[in-house]
């Protein structure tokens, strides 16, 4: 009997060894992970370097991340804005995130303003939403509820899930009479080469040179 019991817990600590180092990654497969990364890292800063937008954009996001690099916003910031200058959507996208969220020293809720704008020109659905999300909570620019519901609404309209159900929370702060200029504005915005942006980048470089 009790033979039959330490062969019973035997087999129980195998079994359990067995199962820890099948859920563990070995050290040589992380290696090879780190050095695939690494690689690629290597290769999309080739083409970022020979001014490819969509590379200068993707090293960004590496930098954001620490995907074959070391994690670094500063570098991150820098590549978005390469990118971002060609008129690389995502990338305008990306560096307006930064610029709003501080990660890469200024924040500046203006320049995020200018840079999901630019990328709303293009009519790219995330920027109508980032919009939305500013005029809603009045962050670099004044509060302004109709403003946001038209961003919103632009965004839902496109497929944006999200965006509907804040433009219907919003809706529940407006008056009637709001509701139907903002969805009148919504069908009229047409996509501009210049726009208001340009006038808040403006103002913004204006406000920077002050300190």
């Amino acid at each position: 009997m009790r033979i039959r019991i330490v062969i019973s817990l035997v087999l129980a600590i195998i079994g359990i060894t067995s199962s820890a180092c099948a859920k563990s990654k070995p050290p040589v497969e992380i290696d090879h992970t780190r050095a695939k990364n690494e690689a690629a890292a290597q290769e999309v800063r080739k083409l970022a370097e020979e001014g490819n937008a969509a590379a200068q954009n993707k090293l960004g996001l590496f930098y954001k991340v620490g995907k074959g690099v070391t994690q670094n916003y500063g570098q991150a910031k820098r590549w978005f804005e390469e990118a971002a200058k060609q008129g690389h959507a995502e990338a305008q996208i990306n560096l307006g995130s930064l610029y709003l969220q501080g990660d890469a020293p200024p924040q500046s809720p203006h320049m995020a303003l200018f840079w999901f704008g630019r990328a709303a020109e293009q009519g790219v659905v995330p920027a109508f939403a980032k919009l939305g999300q500013m005029y809603q909570e009045g962050e670099g620019v004044p509060q302004d509820f109709v403003q946001a519901y038209m961003w919103f609404h632009l965004a839902a309209t496109n497929g944006e899930a999200p965006s509907a159900e804040r433009r219907h929370i919003l809706a529940t702060k407006m008056s009637h009479d709001q509701i139907m200029e903002a969805e009148k504005l919504a069908r009229e915005w047409k996509p501009t080469p210049r726009s208001v942006f340009r006038k808040t980048l403006d103002a913004s470089q204006r406000i920077s040179s002050n300190y």
